[in-house]
């Protein structure tokens, strides 16, 4: 490169061919680079404050060199200005506007100019290599390509891909697998950033996608559509799991996947380095896809909770260790992979849950209806497990009780109203004492208790409403998916995990939204400046009275 700006013609043509053919970027760009390059010198030599161009001829390699003046009637600045008498030197009839071109003699470059005009051309051709880079790749996110390892620098392995480098982050590497220079290696390009310093390729092979790269490479059913990967999730060097479901009902997605005898699956679970895969059949039912994920423990009972998006699963004491898996992997997959928080009691477990729920239900209906135990008992059998519940389901669903009448069922409803606004006079003043303003009573379904809990967490106007985002105000108690071992710690609770003020509450985000908006609103914050109504009555108001 340090030879362009002293070739001649056929070298400088010549050179830019075999640069543009080197970096697989556009020959133009090449000689536009040299053409910069040259103008830049030229500016240091006949001084900066003069518009130089530089032109070289593509097909002769004839290099032109001016300087662009405009004419004007009273010059200010001789070094972009010229009169007309010295204009009509160098054009006739160039008039008053006009921008005339006049010819510079070719420049000797010095070795300092010859040094930094060659930094010129060598960062406008990287520039472009870069920018092809970037091209090329960008729309190539997904697809599993192989490259060759070239170093590997604190940990993170750079991989060559021919026209480019992509780097597999620690991250994105799978455990305890041993990569050298010079091995072909297969990955997923999981991202492809535009950065300072050019594009940088990120490539995985611990995400899911890459998995399931490489089973619709192997499968054909796959490839062809007829077999979905419907979820998948993974535990890098150690366990996985994928969840198929097949459209052509002749086709068993389970056996087509794992081909015959094993063949197709071992060569997914050899590129994974030994990494075992579960392959499970898909279902629309959560319920029957928890207990195929779950496998190979047994679930005796399945129940989901679909406000707070948990599944409580039930198995037999001696297949709770299969069900949680070695560090709870098992399950923690299970709930990746069904996309919900999983709890796995045993049988003795939910049996007492479910006794204490019923006893705790049964006290609370005991004591806020004043009604004797068997009564209090009677109601949680049939399913009633809050006082909303009572006061205002149809009143023929409690008529309907074994022993129930009419007037039995109306006189419980009174009773669980009158227990609710109890609760919510109790609450109304709690909430006064805490000092929270009457006016977030106005925004949209807030409550008493509500309010109460705003106020505890020092939240008392609509200013603070306002300030909240919605997931500081409804988002949900990150749950835990696996079962913790007896006698076992518990981890520190992170920021993330706790959850909104009223996650309690099983608001949605879009609910969240709306109260944050309506605080916003109803605070003024979007109020531009006063009607001209509102400051007429205020000066009224200041103005001072008339003496008649």
């Amino acid at each position: 490169m340090a030879t362009v700006l002293s070739a001649n013609k056929a070298e400088l043509l010549a050179i830019a061919d075999s640069v543009a053919k080197e970096k697989l970027i556009d020959r133009e760009i090449v000689i536009e680079a040299m053409e910069d390059a040259i103008q830049r010198a030229a500016k240091t030599r006949y001084g900066a404050e003069n518009d130089i161009r530089a032109k070289i001829d593509p097909k002769s390699g004839d290099l032109r060199l001016w300087r662009v003046v405009e004419v004007v009637e009273a010059v200010d600045n001789y070094f972009t200005q010229i009169s007309p008498a010295d204009a009509d030197k160098l054009q006739k009839g160039a008039s008053i506007g006009d921008y005339i071109v006049d010819p510079l003699p070719p420049i000797e470059f010095g070795r300092i100019q010859a040094q930094a005009s060659k930094q010129i051309i060598f960062q406008k051709v990287r520039d472009a290599e870069r920018e092809r880079q970037y091209g090329e790749f960008k729309d190539r996110v997904g697809e599993i390509i192989t490259g060759v390892v070239k170093r590997v620098e604190f940990g993170h392995v750079v991989v060559d891909l021919g026209r480019a480098e992509g780097v597999i982050r620690r991250d994105a590497q799978i455990p305890r697998e041993v990569v050298r220079v010079g091995d072909r290696i297969r990955s997923i390009i999981l991202k492809v950033a535009r950065e300072v310093r050019g594009p940088q390729i990120f490539l995985s092979r611990a995400h899911p996608d890459f998995m399931k790269k490489l089973f619709a490479q192997e499968v054909p059913e796959i490839y062809d559509g007829v077999i979905t990967i419907m979820a998948a999730a993974r535990d890098p060097g150690s366990r996985a799991k994928i969840g198929v479901i097949s459209r052509d009902s002749s086709i068993d997605p389970v056996g087509a996947c794992v081909g015959m005898k094993g063949s197709r699956v071992q060569a997914v679970v050899q590129e994974m380095q030994g990494e075992k895969i579960d392959i499970i059949p898909w279902s629309p039912d959560v319920a029957t896809f928890v207990v195929n994920a779950l496998q190979p423990a047994n679930v005796a009972r399945v129940v989901i909770d679909e406000d707070d998006e948990r599944i409580e699963v039930v198995v037999p004491d001696d297949q709770l260790s299969l069900a949680i898996g070695r560090r709870g992997q098992n399950v923690r997959l299970a709930s990746q992979l069904t996309g919900k928080a999983i709890d796995i009691l045993t049988e003795a477990d939910a049996s007492e849950k479910r006794q204490k729920e019923f006893v705790e239900r049964s006290n609370m209906f005991e004591g806020e209806l004043d009604v004797d135990e068997t009564l209090s008992q009677l109601l949680v059998a049939e399913g009633f497990g809050s006082l909303e519940e009572v006061a205002y389901v149809d009143a023929a669903e409690i008529s309907a009780i074994e022993g129930f009448d009419e007037d039995l069922a109306a006189e419980l409803q009174s009773r669980a109203q009158e227990a609710l606004e109890r609760r919510e006079a109790a609450a109304r003043e709690e909430r006064t004492n805490l000092g929270v303003e009457d006016a977030l009573l106005e925004l949209p379904y807030l409550t008493e208790a509500m309010l109460v809990t705003l106020g505890k967490a020092g939240i008392k106007t609509l200013d603070d409403v306002g300030d909240l985002a919605t997931d500081e105000l409804v988002q949900k108690k990150r749950a835990e998916p696996r079962r913790r071992a007896e006698g076992a710690p518990a981890k520190p609770q992170r920021a993330e995990d706790k959850g909104g003020v009223l996650a309690a509450y099983g608001l949605s985000d879009d609910q969240g939204n709306e109260i944050i908006m309506a605080a916003r609103t109803a605070a003024g914050w979007f109020d531009d400046e006063p009607q001209p109504a509102a400051v007429a009555v205020e000066n009224e108001a200041l103005a001072p009275e008339d003496d008649a």
